[in-house]
């Protein structure tokens, strides 16, 4: 049976977008433990020019994996006013957590019939102070519940493909819940560097009327924008001659990384493979086990054979 303690530990981490650095911190000493028990060592890019980004190339590459760092939250504003971070679910009584310069914070969501959002607590926070869900890890033997599924599991996927990944290049990026902002840079930096065309997205979808929970990974043919279908069907046709279980989904709306990267000028297929969650953007995110084993070995598949 396959452990989540590392998931665990990454949701609990506290990452709003800006704010990416202890996420970062902790990857890096992840990388920095593991990475000599991988099949191959990557060369890692990161620091100041990468802000808190960071780009593993392994071999030869020809794909990436896009991660996102980054989660919703809140801000203080002045008094006891929050203003959002990305679109977190906002309901009377959340507890959010975080610290300013006085000490710890666990206070209490309040909204209200205007949907203005105030926090209620001993004292006043500081203006700027980020304040983030409470973690609050459920695991049974089917599911895994916490905040941040969205987008730990993600970094997870991208991490466990890490330890037997040949060839191909892993994108942790930030600011994805708050519309971009180093993909653009990352892109940059992936084709002319590399020329490195393909790309997958290593996110996390919602469970709907047509993607069920325990279904397997989800592929997304479209969400706001729609990838380029004959990079789309090449996906396909391999997880099918894979013989792997995997779910077709068609929105609307809704976005990631893949949306920035659409919007770059440069010649980069990319497509959203992802595990369905319930509960999205909320303090109880759920992921079905199955479909997160799902995720890792259809990603193992593309990036030996895309």
């Amino acid at each position: 049976m396959a452990s989540y303690g590392l998931l665990k530990k990454m949701c609990a981490i506290q990452a709003p977008s800006g704010a990416e650095t202890p996420m970062t911190n902790f990857i890096l000493d992840y990388i920095n433990l593991n990475m000599q028990f991988w099949e191959v060592q990557p060369k890692l890019y990161c620091g100041d020019d990468f802000h808190d980004c960071i780009v593993m190339v392994f071999g030869k590459p020809r794909t990436a994996i896009y991660a996102h760092l980054d989660s919703i939250g809140f801000m203080v504003r002045y008094g006891n006013q929050l203003v959002r971070i990305g679109g977190p679910v906002f309901e009377t009584g959340f507890t959010l957590v975080g610290s300013d310069s006085k000490g710890e914070i666990e206070c209490t969501l309040h909204v209200d019939e205007d949907n203005h959002l105030t926090y209620e607590f001993t004292r006043e926070i500081e203006t700027g102070t980020l304040l983030t869900f409470k973690p609050n890890w459920e695991e049974d033997d089917d599911n895994v519940q916490c905040c941040y599924m969205d987008n730990r599991l993600g970094v997870y996927n991208a991490l466990k493909v890490a330890e037997k990944l040949q060839d191909g290049m892993i994108v942790f990026s930030c600011w994805e819940e708050t519309g971009g902002g180093s993909v653009e840079f990352l892109a940059k930096f992936m084709y002319e560097k590399y020329h490195v065309k393909q790309a997958l997205i290593s996110d996390i979808t919602w469970v709907t009327d047509g993607v069920l929970a325990g279904g397997g990974c989800v592929i997304s043919l479209r969400d706001r924008d729609i990838p380029r279908r004959s990079y789309v069907n090449r996906i396909i046709q391999l997880l099918n001659q894979h013989q792997l279980a995997f779910q077709l989904e068609v929105e609307s709306s809704g976005g990631s990384d893949g949306n920035i990267i659409h919007r770059t000028p440069y010649p980069i297929d990319w497509c959203f493979i992802g595990a369905p969650e319930l509960n999205v953007h909320s303090p109880t995110e759920r992921v079905h086990k199955s479909d997160i084993q799902s995720m890792i070995e259809i990603y193992h598949v593309l990036m030996k054979e895309l």
